[in-house]
């Protein structure tokens, strides 16, 4: 049972993958259609503990509607600060629609830690990686300064770009992990962090 759903959101990962990596861009169009899928799973199958776990089932259409909600605030603020384009932003949105909400946080931390690495990655293999780390660097010192000063916290843009990450990559990267362990464990791997 739990490979219809695999199947269905690791179609939609590498469709949102392969057209930003081609265009930079996330059509709208497969995220939409991906939410509603993830939201119709849910919604139609028995009522389970998620669509990658077992017991096999749906969340119901509620709790995946709380997954999209989640999925989209927890990039949004990433969004404010023009780091993430809006199609990443709903792209994560779309996997908490078939994931629930706690699996997406599960989901996110895996993402923001893979798009870390890939960043980096990225950097290196282009020799755009002093320029990351000089911007990460003069970005969180005036964000620091700022906040001592008591002036209201804000991240400025980097006076020298380093580079543009298809960031639909982090989003799979950091989602195979829970669909895998899922699939192959029976629970989440949230709840395994959970329990340690």
């Amino acid at each position: 049972m739990i490979q219809l759903p695999l199947l269905l959101l690791c179609s939609v990962l590498a469709l949102a993958v392969w057209s930003d990596v081609r265009t930079r861009r996330i059509p709208n169009g497969l995220v939409f259609g991906g939410a509603v899928l993830g939201l119709a799973l849910n919604t139609l199958y028995a009522p389970g503990d998620g669509l990658f776990i077992m017991p096999f089932g749906g969340l119901g259409l509620l709790w995946a509607l709380a997954g999209l909600g989640v999925g989209l605030l927890l990039l949004l603020p990433m969004y404010i600060l023009r780091t993430l384009g809006a199609g990443d932003v709903k792209l994560m949105a779309m996997v908490g629609a078939f994931v629930g909400p706690q699996a997406v946080i599960g989901c996110t931390v895996m993402t923001l830690l893979a798009g870390g690495v890939l960043a980096l990655a990225v950097a290196a293999s282009t020799g755009r990686l002093r320029p990351l780390l000089r911007n990460t660097y003069q970005m969180g010192l005036h964000a620091l300064f700022r906040s001592l000063g008591g002036e209201r916290v804000q991240i400025e843009a980097p006076s020298e770009a380093s580079g543009r990450l298809p960031y639909a990559v982090a989003i799979a990267a950091g989602t195979l992990p829970y669909l895998i362990y899922g699939a192959l464990n029976g629970h989440s791997l949230f709840d395994a962090f959970l329990q340690h």
